[in-house]
């Protein structure tokens, strides 16, 4: 059966989406058809705004509404603390843990051949800023335990350690291949806790 045009181009359009297939589309279109227009006015209204009131912080590069965001514009932040991570949505998994108060750097990926994602595609040249400007005493390696994840990890341990800081990285308390998004707050705060120093400073 073939469905309605409006039907089937918002199916399509939602089958973009990570991990969502055609089938899955479909059963999204046919709840929001019971929904009030008012809600899917909302809806609607939410995802047209999304770009629009999104920015990116100049300090650390995150996603925000503001730049700086309310992390690197707090006062009580330790500035000699530097987290670095590969994007925006392992740096609030971090945040939720509670366990880290100082500031965060987001590299915007990591280095991978296959795609084409080489140093000069990352956030590295404001990484090395940073540590100058901010007199940062210890930067922390949290980028997931993949092979591009350890990849970008040797190449920063080799880059940063002339800077005669402290490097460390996240406990192995995390599964190797896994996604730091989807670590549960307990995993991911004995993790950071429990950190391990990689250089010899």
């Amino acid at each position: 059966m073939r469905y309605p045009k409006p039907i089937q181009n918002l199916i399509n359009e939602l089958s973009k989406l990570p991990s969502v297939g055609p089938k899955t589309a479909e059963r999204y279109v046919f709840y929001l058809l019971k929904q009030p227009n008012a809600d899917l006015k909302k809806f609607a209204q939410t995802i047209a705004d999304l770009k629009d009131s999104i920015i990116i912080c100049q300090s650390c590069h995150s996603v925000a509404e503001k730049s700086p965001c309310e992390i690197c514009a707090n006062p009580h932040r330790d500035k000699n603390l530097l987290c670095v991570v590969a994007n925006t949505r392992d740096m609030a998994a971090i945040e939720s843990t509670k366990e880290f108060f100082g500031h965060y750097h987001v590299l915007g990926g990591v280095l991978n051949t296959i795609e084409g994602v080489g140093p000069d595609s990352l956030k590295i040249d404001t990484l090395k800023a940073k540590i100058r400007q901010n007199q940062v005493k210890e930067v922390i390696l949290a980028l997931n335990p993949t092979i591009e994840g350890e990849t970008t990890s040797l190449y920063l341990i080799k880059l940063l350690t002339p800077y005669k800081i402290k490097i460390t990285r996240l406990a192995r308390g995390l599964s190797a291949g896994a996604d730091l998004e989807y670590a549960d707050e307990m995993t991911l705060g004995n993790a950071l806790k429990y950190r391990n120093q990689l250089n010899n400073i």
